[in-house]
Order: structure tokens, then C-alpha cells, then sequence
């Protein structure tokens, strides 16, 4: 399984990086916000992100109607060779998507949370599909449950296409596990998140343990 970082924040990314494991970025207008980003700074702030990460760069559009997303589209991957147009699943952003794909442009799209939203995602031309995890356990519904069948429904098919699923909105390290034992492709994370797959008790106390008795060596 890949992991691409959820956020906007530069130096968190930075940082990821530098671990070796970082394989993409996602960020939405959300996350943008949270940095103080200003509209004027957007795309800088994108190609920034791009610079950090060879890898998959989501930026979001917000337009509704399918030329705006198209247009957008358009200029968000005119930023960098790595960036990937986010798109939300309705109508128009399926329009969209086909559109972008035939001009060659990848597509992330966002918001999933059936099934038939991302065999409709992928059928449109998607690159990525993102289901959501934890925004249904928000309403108390299994979210690994509903990404089991959207990594099934979706492995199912020959789209003409490389389709990968994103497992988005994680909450914990406990939905990476099981996102890894489902085979989803990618777990988009928050930073706080992939710090804590680093982490395990055991580990801390071997450290410890190895740390003390090399002190001993050193003093013997």
C-alpha cells in the first residue's frame, strides 16, 4: 500500500518526505484554509507542494458546473507534470472528468461514498477514487466495510485505464491496518496519523532497553 499525506502544510510534508515513504500529497480547499492560504498564493503554494513530492499532488477544484471544473482543471495541471485534478462525484464533475480525460489529465475523484459513485468515478476516466472512511463512522456506520466493497467493486473491472483507490478520511492507524488487509492501493493520511504508524510501546521499551545496556558496555 502507498501513503500520500492529507494536508497542505509544507513542513509536514517536508518531513514525510524526508522518511522515504511519502508516494503523494492530497489537500482539498479544507486543509488550504487551515494553512491561512490565500487565493492569490494557491497555485505558488501548489507547485510548492509539487516540488516536495515527485509524486501524486491532489489539487481540489470548486467550480459546479462542468466548463468551470474543466477550466480549472486545466489550470491546476498546468502547474506541475505531478498534479492530479480532484474532482467530487455529481453530475457535472463525471462530465468533467470524462472531458479531462480525453484531454489527458488525471483525475482524483472525491467524495465517494457508494459503491456505484466510484464505478461511475472510474467509468468516467478517474485515475483515483476516493472513498471516505471516517466520516461514516461519524454517523456510526462502518467505514472499512464500505471501502471493502468499493476496493472489490472496483478490482472487478477493466475500466481501459489504471484505477487506483484511495482510502480518504482517516482517523487512525487502526484504519490504515485494515485498509492494508482489504489491499486498498493508498491510505491518504494527516501527519499525526503516519507519525503514529511509526509508533508501538514495544518498540519504545526495546530502544530503552538496548540504550541502557549499551551505556553499561561504554562503562564497563
Amino acid at each position: 500500500m502507498k501513503f500520500f499525506l492529507d494536508t497542505a502544510n509544507l513542513a509536514d510534508i517536508e518531513e514525510a518526505a524526508s522518511w522515504g515513504v511519502l508516494s503523494g500529497v492530497t489537500t482539498n480547499p479544507t486543509l488550504y484554509s487551515r494553512e491561512g492560504g490565500k487565493l492569490a498564493d494557491f497555485h505558488a503554494h501548489l507547485q510548492r507542494i509539487c516540488e516536495l513530492c515527485p509524486g501524486p499532488v491532489s489539487g481540489e477544484t470548486v467550480g459546479l458546473t462542468r466548463d468551470e471544473i474543466v477550466r480549472e482543471g486545466e489550470e491546476l495541471a498546468a502547474l506541475a507534470p505531478n498534479i492530479i485534478v480532484k474532482v467530487p462525484v455529481m453530475p457535472e464533475g463525471l462530465a468533467a472528468t470524462k472531458c479531462l480525460f480525453d484531454k489527458g489529465i488525471k483525475v482524483n475523484m472525491t467524495l465517494c461514498f457508494t459503491v456505484p459513485q466510484a464505478l461511475l468515478a472510474a467509468r468516467a476516466g478517474a485515475s483515483y477514487v476516493s472513498p471516505f472512511v471516517g466520516r461514516f463512522d461519524d454517523i456510526s456506520e462502518d467505514g472499512i466495510a464500505h471501502l471493502a466493497e468499493t476496493v472489490q467493486a472496483v478490482n472487478n473491472y477493466d475500466f481501459g485505464h489504471d484505477v487506483e483507490v484511495i482510502a480518504a478520511s482517516i482517523r487512525s492507524a487502526n484504519h490504515v491496518v485494515q485498509a492494508g488487509l482489504i489491499g486498498c492501493d493508498i491510505a491518504t493520511v494527516p501527519f499525526a496519523v503516519l507519525k503514529n504508524l511509526v509508533k508501538h510501546p514495544l518498540t519504545d521499551r526495546g530502544l530503552e532497553s538496548f540504550l541502557a545496556d549499551w551505556e553499561k558496555v561504554k562503562n564497563s
